[in-house]
């Protein structure tokens, strides 16, 4: 068995090694490249039982190596991205682990590996699936917002983005509902808001109201083609505006 490391890092290189060595128990001989450039002399000169691949390299992303030479070898991503880039992995059957990941997370990954190739279903990296996974690696690079700076009598708290299931105007600032149902308030207002939150998650039903996808328990017809949303956690529905309600219908499907 021989494999490929692509890891600008070297404490991550090494602890790749470890682990590598680990489950298999013995040395197995590799190759470590830190820049495309690097990865793709290795490329050319060796075959590869499995690559283990970051998506960021000291020249660029592995996503433009894998693009420049065709290879079989069945490929781990071991990367610090989510969200958008993990998304598009799952949907195209990939192995990875994400950073920090433990020896348990790497041992899953490669087991998922052996398993998709061993059963036929591990399908070789193509030109459609590196473009959609660099489109999602863009998607992700747009700054979004991950945190709210929240000013309380007790001092500054720190809301995460991700706990946030409704947010609603109030004056000049607005009011955001988190997974617990606890009421934050965020001294800006609500179109600043909409335009630093991730428009995959986010949707703005109505002139006073944002919701997250994630956070939607149920949807019911209303009248004057409105519909009736239930948010966890909280007790009150919400509703879209007539105006809205078509965009929203078609946003729920993307």
């Amino acid at each position: 068995m021989k494999i490929l490391i692509l890891e600008d890092e070297i404490p991550a290189y090494q602890k790749l090694v470890s682990f590598v060595n680990a489950y298999f128990e013995e040395e197995i001989p590799h190759h470590w490249a830190r820049s495309i450039s690097d990865g793709k002399s290795f490329l050319r000169d060796n075959t590869y039982d499995f690559i283990l691949s970051d998506i960021q390299l000291l020249d660029g992303v592995s996503f433009d190596l894998f693009n420049d030479v065709s290879i079989n070898t069945p490929i781990i991503f071991c990367s610090a991205h989510d969200d958008y880039l993990f998304q598009a992995f799952n949907t195209n059957g990939i192995a990875y682990i994400l950073k920090p990941y433990t020896e348990s997370d790497f041992k899953k990954a490669v087991e998922k590996y052996q398993s998709l190739f061993k059963q036929g279903h591990y399908t070789a990296l193509n030109q459609e699936t590196i473009t959609e996974l660099k489109s999602a690696l863009k998607d992700e690079q747009t700054h979004y917002k991950k945190r709210f700076v929240i000013k309380k009598a007790k001092g500054i708290q720190l809301l995460n983005v991700s706990e946030i299931t409704k947010i609603e105007a109030s004056g000049d600032f607005c009011i955001a509902s988190d997974l617990k149902g606890k009421k934050h308030t965020i001294s800006q207002n609500l179109g600043t808001i909409n335009e630093q939150l991730q428009p995959n998650k986010f949707f703005k039903i109505n002139r006073s109201e944002i919701i997250c996808i994630d956070a939607i328990e149920n949807i019911e017809s209303y009248f004057k083609n409105r519909l009736l949303i239930t948010i966890a956690g909280l007790k009150e529905k919400v509703m879209t505006s007539s105006s809205t309600t078509s965009d929203f219908r078609k946003w729920l499907e993307q």
